[in-house]
């Protein structure tokens, strides 16, 4: 039956093809997917699979029941895009400006749609079922795992698998690890309020673009100083903005940023040397 099933995909392979570039060609960002989800529920409906739609709030899942019993598993992929220009010119490049699949959600999303046709014309001979979790919002925070959960998608699912396209890895093989195969990741906004004033007088100001640049060389030494060389994390200032003028020192400054991880203890270590 293996067998059969990877010969298959390859049979099917230029129809997933097809459905990988309609997707580039239409990116949709965060919480604003509308088409990608619709086409989503429509391929799986000719399937014969049931389908929910609204899941958490834009997810689709589809759960295909096996003729025998046996477990539920779950097969899950995202389909949001990035807020990124595509500047390559491949026929099927984004025609959404600013928008573009730059993570290789679209390439997920055809994936498993190829997967749940194959596995469909064996539903007979399956042992179990299996649920086809698309997830909205995957590159947000919050996103829309959570709200998906909360919404019954793993309810009665025994075991979830999730798989991520890398361009570094040799073309063909899949790569596996025991552990963490890939991080997480909490995003930060700060706010620092000061006191604004002229150039020329800045001993009357509270100036928050120099607290702010103390803090984002501060930021980076509490994961060289605080945590353990073994448990990976990274801190990453992505915005620092303030201001306008050359000569006015700005009342407020904003950073935004973002925390890498491995594991949800090491945000609660760098939470606590924040607030030092």
């Amino acid at each position: 039956m293996i067998e059969n099933l990877f010969t298959r995909l390859q049979e099917i392979f230029p129809e997933l093809v097809e459905i990988r570039r309609d997707l580039h060609m239409y990116p949709e960002l965060s919480h604003e997917e509308v088409r990608t989800p619709n086409k989503i529920a429509e391929y799986l409906n000719n399937l014969g699979i049931e389908v929910q739609t609204g899941v958490g709030g834009r997810g689709v899942v589809g759960t295909l029941i096996g003729g025998k019993p046996g477990r539920t598993i779950a097969l899950r992929a995202d389909f949001d895009a990035l807020p990124i220009h595509e500047e390559t010119d491949v026929p099927y490049k984004s025609q959404v400006p600013g928008v573009m699949h730059a993570c290789g959600h679209d390439i997920h999303t055809a994936t498993l749609l190829g997967v749940a046709k194959v596995l469909s014309e064996v539903r007979e001979e399956i042992p179990g079922t299996i649920k086809f979790i698309h997830q909205f919002a995957e590159e947000a925070t919050p996103g829309g795992a959570k709200p998906m959960i909360e919404d019954g998608c793993l309810d009665g699912v025994d075991v979830i698998y999730g798989a991520h396209v890398w361009s570094t890895d040799e073309l063909g093989k899949v790569g596996i690890k025991e552990g963490y195969a890939s991080s997480a990741q909490d995003d930060f906004n700060i706010v620092i309020h000061g006191k604004g004033g002229h150039g020329s007088q800045p001993h009357l100001t509270v100036d928050p673009l120099v607290t702010g640049s103390q803090l984002v060389v501060n930021l980076q030494q509490i994961v060289s100083r605080r945590v353990d060389p073994l448990q990976a994390a990274a801190v990453t200032v992505g915005s620092f903005v303030s201001g306008e003028a050359n000569n006015v020192i700005p009342d407020s400054a904003v950073i935004k940023g973002t925390v890498v991880h491995l594991m949800k203890k090491l945000v609660r270590l760098l939470k606590k040397h924040w607030k030092m």
